[in-house]
C-alpha cells in the first residue's frame, strides 16, 4: 500500500510540472494600441495661452503615429511634464493614469465631455452655432478652436485655469474667442465614461477541470473580429454559454467566449487568439511605455482613428475526479465445508416378501433424498469421521486467521 501512495504522489508532481511547462509556453495576452509622437511637423499648432502660474504655454493637436500605420489627434492631460517626441506610447485605462495625486482621476469623465463636444470632435462652424455669433469677434478660427479646446482640458486634469482677460498672447479679439469657447466646454461639462478599449479579452487565463465550460473570457472591442485561431485539445471547442460552437463572426463587443472540454479529457491547458479592427476611440488615454523611468507627457485621443490588434486567452483545467476502485485487503477463505452426505449403501436390499401377516413395520430412522432400508454397522463410523474433519477444520481456520493478524 505504501508503495502505491508513493508512485500516486509522485505521478501527480510530474504531472503539475507538465502543466507548468505548458502554460509557461502558451501566449495570452492583449495587445495595446501602441505609438510615437513623430516630430512637430506632424502638430497642428493652436495659440499659446497664459495659464496661472504658466504664461506662454503652447497649445497643439499633437500627432501620435500608431504601429499600425494611421495617425491620432491627441491633446496634453499632464501640462507640467515634457512632451517627447519619439517615445513610446501605450494605450491605457484611465485608472492606470500615472500621477496619482493629478485632479486628472476626479476629473476624466469631464474630459471626455470636452473631447466630445470641442475641437476637431465639433468642427469650427459648428462650434460658432454652438456659443452664438455675438459671442465671437469674427468667427472662431482653428488656432483658436485648438487654443480653446486645450485650455478646458487644463482646467480638468491639471487643475490650471486661462487667465482673464489676456487669455492668450495674441491680440484682444483672439483673447475673446479663446475663452467664449473655454467658458462653455468648462461650464457645461459632465461626467462621460470611459470609452471601450480597442481590443481587451478579461481575463486572459481562466481555469476549471475537464467536463466543464471554462470562462467567460468577455470581449470589449471597437470594431470587428477578423480572425480567431485555437490552439485546442481534439474535442475541446469555444462554444457560448450553451454550448454552441462559436466562429469568428459570432464574436462581437461583450460577445462571452467559453472553452468547452470534454469530461474523458486529460488534464491540460489550451489557448486562443482573437484579431479585430478597430477605432482607437476618443478619449483613450495614451501613456510612455517607460514612465516610471523617464516620465513623459500623457496625452488623450482627441480624434479616432483604426488600428489592428490582437488578444489571447488561456484555459486550464483538471482531469474528472474518477471513482477509485478499493483497496486490495488480505482476507482468509475459509475451507470448504467437509460435511458431504454418506454414500447410499452398495448393498442390495431384497424386498419383503409381500405378506397378509399383521406384524408391523419398523418406523424409518428420517426421511432424506435416500431411502434408508434400515440399521448399518457402518453409520457410526461414518459420523465419527465426519466429526473429526469437521475440527480439524476449525483448527486450520483459527490458524490461519491468527497468521494473518500477526503478518
Amino acid at each position: 500500500m505504501r508503495t502505491r501512495s508513493v508512485l500516486t504522489r509522485a505521478g501527480a508532481v510530474v504531472v503539475s510540472a507538465s502543466l507548468a511547462v505548458l502554460s509557461a509556453a502558451i501566449p495570452a495576452s492583449a495587445d495595446k494600441a501602441t505609438g510615437t509622437a513623430p516630430g512637430k511637423q506632424h502638430d497642428i499648432a493652436g495659440y499659446n495661452v497664459n495659464l496661472d502660474g504658466l504664461p506662454k504655454q503652447k497649445t497643439a493637436l499633437f500627432g501620435l503615429k500608431l504601429d499600425g500605420g494611421n495617425t491620432l489627434r491627441m491633446y496634453c492631460v499632464e501640462v507640467e511634464v515634457d512632451l517627447r517626441h519619439g517615445e513610446k506610447m501605450v494605450e491605457t485605462p484611465w485608472n492606470q493614469y500615472p500621477n496619482p495625486h493629478s485632479p486628472f482621476h476626479e476629473n476624466r469623465g469631464k474630459i471626455h465631455w470636452v473631447l466630445q463636444h470641442g475641437y476637431p470632435t465639433a468642427a469650427p462652424e459648428a462650434l460658432e452655432n454652438t456659443l452664438g455669433a455675438d459671442t465671437l469677434h469674427d468667427g472662431l478660427s482653428t488656432k483658436e478652436a485648438i487654443a480653446g479646446t486645450q485650455a478646458a482640458v487644463w482646467h480638468f486634469s491639471d487643475g490650471k485655469d486661462l487667465v482673464r482677460p489676456n487669455a492668450t498672447i495674441e491680440d484682444d479679439a483672439t483673447d475673446q474667442d479663446v475663452l467664449a469657447l473655454y467658458d462653455y466646454l468648462t461650464g457645461q461639462a459632465e461626467d462621460i465614461e470611459e470609452p471601450t478599449p480597442t481590443l481587451d479579452l478579461a481575463p486572459a487565463e481562466a481555469s476549471g477541470k475537464a467536463g466543464d465550460r471554462i470562462g467567460p473570457f468577455t470581449v470589449s472591442t471597437t470594431g470587428g473580429v477578423s480572425d480567431l485561431k485555437t490552439d485546442l485539445p481534439a474535442g475541446t471547442k469555444l462554444t457560448d454559454a450553451d454550448g454552441n460552437d462559436l466562429a469568428e463572426s459570432d464574436i462581437a463587443d461583450g460577445a462571452e467566449i467559453y472553452v468547452d472540454v470534454p469530461a474523458d479529457t486529460d488534464a491540460g491547458s489550451g489557448s486562443f487568439e482573437i484579431k479585430a479592427t478597430g477605432h482607437v476611440n476618443t478619449g483613450r488615454l495614451f501613456v510612455a511605455g517607460n514612465y516610471q523611468d523617464r516620465p513623459a507627457q500623457s496625452l488623450i485621443v482627441a480624434q479616432s482613428e483604426d488600428v489592428t490588434l490582437s488578444a489571447g486567452g488561456v484555459a486550464k483545467w483538471e482531469a474528472t475526479p474518477t471513482t477509485k476502485p478499493p483497496e486490495e485487503t488480505t482476507t482468509t477463505t475459509p475451507p470448504a465445508s467437509t460435511t458431504t452426505a454418506p454414500p447410499a449403501s452398495t448393498t442390495t436390499a431384497t424386498p419383503a416378501p409381500t405378506t397378509t401377516s399383521d406384524t408391523p413395520i419398523a418406523p424409518k430412522a428420517n426421511e432424506g433424498d435416500l431411502a434408508q432400508t434400515g440399521f448399518s454397522a457402518t453409520t457410526p463410523l461414518l459420523i465419527g469421521a465426519m466429526l473429526v474433519l469437521a475440527g480439524a477444520g476449525v483448527l486450520l481456520l483459527q490458524r490461519r486467521r491468527k497468521s494473518s493478524s500477526t503478518n
